[in-house]
């Protein structure tokens, strides 16, 4: 047989991860916003001699870095998307880069809870007008960053170019994207923390409640650490290969059997990329079809990109 004779059997494994998401060029902007502030924090710390606005320029600096791994993470899947080395793809690279951001966010709060106890058992000296203004900066910075991608969730980023299977159209399943939310979930916690470092500096400030300031950033590190536990199982599941959910299995499985003869004796179906799922399926029927006929059944935004049968005689 003849090489060409086997293109029609062949298909790409890009999935799409070759084109640039829109989360991509939304986590690009904020990286740029976040690196300026941070640049602009620490060159006027040096200059007034304040450590308030030098320690919040750093602590920007480790945002630029949390939301550059982010930004890698599109551009090497998207470099690679065509690697042979990559059985399906680079669509996992956005849920380890996802997976290593919600550590990063356990940090985040493991530092949060540590400080704002040492502050509650021994309380020092607070320039309330500084760290306000800080807050403040900060505050605007990160809102505006938590607006620009908050949008992470209208995202539809199906793959459309090229299916495997062409049939009639069922339930659409909208994609998550884990990279960006880590990204979206970095700049949420930050707003969050200057949000009530406000609150906690103006109560502290008028109404002699100095111990709000720790209370504050405890309440916040809860928080962040409730985001990153819910981030960590997320993208825990699609790196350990779990099933896709049940409505999608579900879904698989009565199109399959519809016929009323064949019956799905072994059914796979987990993630490889943001809305894009594989699936192997082993049907047992009396009146067995060619592989193609049960691919053609299935629809384009059920999300199964790469679909495997194997069909068996009932005897």
């Amino acid at each position: 047989m003849h090489s060409e004779s086997l293109h029609r059997w062949q298909h790409d494994h890009s999935f799409g991860q070759d084109r640039a998401a829109a989360g991509e060029r939304r986590t690009m902007l904020v990286v740029l916003i976040t690196a300026v502030t941070m640049v602009i924090e620490i060159g006027a710390g040096l200059w007034t001699g304040s450590m308030a606005l030098l320690a919040d320029g750093v602590h920007m600096a480790s945002h630029v870095l949390a939301l550059g791994i982010t930004v890698f993470a599109y551009v090497y899947a998207r470099r690679h998307a065509h690697d042979a080395r990559f059985s399906f793809g680079t669509g996992k690279v956005n849920a380890l880069a996802g997976f290593t951001g919600a550590l990063l966010l356990a940090v985040v709060a493991l530092g949060m809870a540590w400080e704002s106890a040492g502050r509650l058992l021994a309380p020092g000296e607070i320039a309330f007008d500084e760290a306000i203004m800080v807050a403040v900066l900060g505050l605007v910075v990160n809102a505006a960053s938590v607006v620009i991608l908050g949008g992470h969730r209208h995202d539809h980023d199906h793959d459309h170019d090229h299916h495997h299977h062409h049939g009639r159209h069922g339930q659409g399943h909208h994609p998550e994207d884990h990279n960006l939310r880590s990204a979206y979930l970095h700049v949420l916690a930050d707003a969050l923390t200057s949000g009530l470092a406000i609150l906690a500096l103006l109560g502290a400030k008028y109404l002699d409640a100095g111990w709000l300031d720790p209370v504050m950033g405890i309440v916040g590190a809860v928080l962040v650490a409730n985001w990153s536990r819910g981030l960590l199982r997320s993208t825990t599941g699609v790196l350990l290969d779990h099933q896709a959910p049940e409505s999608v299995r579900r879904q698989l499985r009565g199109i399959l059997e519809r016929g009323g003869g064949d019956r799905i004796a072994d059914l796979h179906v987990w993630a490889v990329g943001p809305g894009v799922h594989a699936a192997i399926v082993s049907i047992v029927t009396h009146d067995p079809h060619p592989p193609e006929y049960y691919r053609d059944l299935v629809p384009d935004d059920l999300g199964i990109r790469h679909l495997s049968v194997e069909v068996n005689r009932c005897t």
